[in-house]
């Protein structure tokens, strides 16, 4: 009857080299992370360390400055890029106007007046360039026009935003009216005074907000 032996204990090379043999498999060659998995890791933790002030010593102060700078550039971007499309509906959202539903911008507004000025056809120049300030502003958010506000209470809104223009403001405002609903005819001279204002204030900085 032949008795078992008990196995012999490998040396300390064999044992290391019996351990290589095995961490050298697939399997845990499939467990170890990729290189994408390592450059991701490392954008991660770079990104998080810009934020938390906890910048690595070997990029040097004007690196990371200048790496802080490029996300707040990148920042900036897409605020622009989403900000605008936002900025054009609100300009191509229909508002009430005087009496009229208005869906043209006020750059359009404004060439449509002074196409109707070049033809002499000053009622109607007059007419769209006051609907062209105030659609103006209201693109500018500094007044929201109501539906069924008239031109007075549109100078008055416009009057606490521009309190220096309160008195050209009243006068475009009956010059409006004027042409629009007493049937008096424009002049060249009312309508220069429509434009000048409106030029003056798509410039002007608001001293408040009406509200």
């Amino acid at each position: 009857m032949r008795i078992p032996t008990a196995p012999i204990a490998p040396d300390p090379d064999e044992a290391r080299r019996w351990a290589e043999e095995e961490l050298s498999g697939a399997l845990y060659r499939e467990a170890e992370p990729t290189p994408i998995d390592r450059f991701a890791r490392g954008v991660a933790e770079f990104i998080g360390s810009i934020f938390s002030g906890q910048v690595p010593e070997t990029l040097g102060p004007w690196l990371a400055a200048a790496a802080i700078a490029v996300v707040v550039v990148l920042i900036l971007i897409a605020i622009l890029i989403w900000g605008r499309p936002r900025r054009a509906a609100r300009s191509r959202t229909p508002i009430a106007l005087f009496g009229a539903d208005e869906t043209r911008t006020a750059d359009e507004l404004r060439a449509d007046a002074e196409a109707a000025a070049a033809r002499s056809e000053w009622d109607a120049a007059i007419v769209l360039r006051v609907r062209a300030l105030a659609r103006g502003l209201s693109e500018r958010t500094i007044i929201d026009p109501q539906p069924g506000a008239t031109v007075h209470r549109f100078a008055a809104d416009a009057s606490r935003a521009f309190p220096q223009a309160r008195d050209d403001l009243t006068a475009v405002a009956r010059s409006f009216d004027d042409v629009r609903y007493l049937r008096r005819p424009g002049s060249a001279e009312a309508y220069g005074a429509v434009r000048s204002l409106d030029q003056r204030l798509a410039s002007a900085r608001a001293e408040v907000f009406a509200s």
